[in-house]
């Protein structure tokens, strides 16, 4: 499993992440919570600390959960109840107190990840919605039978709300999805590519624009 610690003692962080490998999980270290929000890609799970050099772990995790559903567990000194119970209404998935015994933390770990992996299902290869098919797994779009030429980030883009048909996404989700950061990357960027988008696919209607919000794929 590939975990991501966020925990700025870096004494503390050196000997969770080497218990965590002689477990046969993979430990990346950040000691920021900017970082978190950046590096969540490819994480089985997350442990983070709530008292980060660059804020406060909560506001971390609201950040975090407006974009991924990565499972997060607080590992922190910080005991008191409303800590516990806004890390939890918040979205974290467990909540340990430091200091905490390395084979509860394991267990908590792994009872976590399994219900995450029952929660999952399993991904679409291909989407279709009128005369448009989008196959997500060679990359390719149809529209009318014929081929469309998308960018890398066009098709990023179409597959992220694709993958989510009848739903209404954020801007937040598609910026960290197809960017890589919803906190840093241009927001201007996600409008030129949609315009673009738009224009290729030619199908007026199969994007909504949801004001103030994000965007919706499929056709009403």
């Amino acid at each position: 499993m590939r975990i991501v610690l966020v925990e700025d003692d870096d004494g503390v962080s050196a000997a969770i992440a080497d218990f965590l490998g002689a477990n046969g999980h993979s430990a990346v270290r950040l000691r920021r919570g900017a970082d978190a929000l950046t590096r969540h890609h490819g994480a089985d799970l997350m442990l983070l600390d709530l008292g980060l050099p660059d804020g406060d772990g909560l506001d971390v995790l609201r950040k975090l959960r407006r974009v991924t559903q990565v499972p997060v567990i607080i590992l922190t000194a910080r005991s008191d109840e409303p800590s516990v119970m806004r890390g939890l209404r918040w979205g974290a998935d467990d909540y340990l107190v430091k200091p905490v015994r390395a084979g509860e933390m394991l267990a908590r770990i792994e009872a976590v990840a399994r219900r995450s992996a029952h929660r999952e299902e399993p991904a679409a290869r291909e989407v279709v919605e009128g005369d448009v098919r989008i196959d997500l797994e060679s990359r390719r779009v149809t529209v009318g039978g014929a081929e469309v030429r998308l960018t890398g980030k066009e098709f990023d883009l179409l597959a992220a709300l694709a993958r989510r048909a009848g739903s209404a996404v954020s801007r937040e989700v598609l910026l960290d999805e197809v960017w890589g950061d919803a906190y840093l990357a241009v927001s201007r960027t996600l409008d030129v590519h949609m315009t673009q988008l738009r224009a290729k696919l030619d199908r007026p209607g199969l994007i909504t624009t949801i004001r103030g919000y994000g965007y919706r794929f499929g056709l009403e």
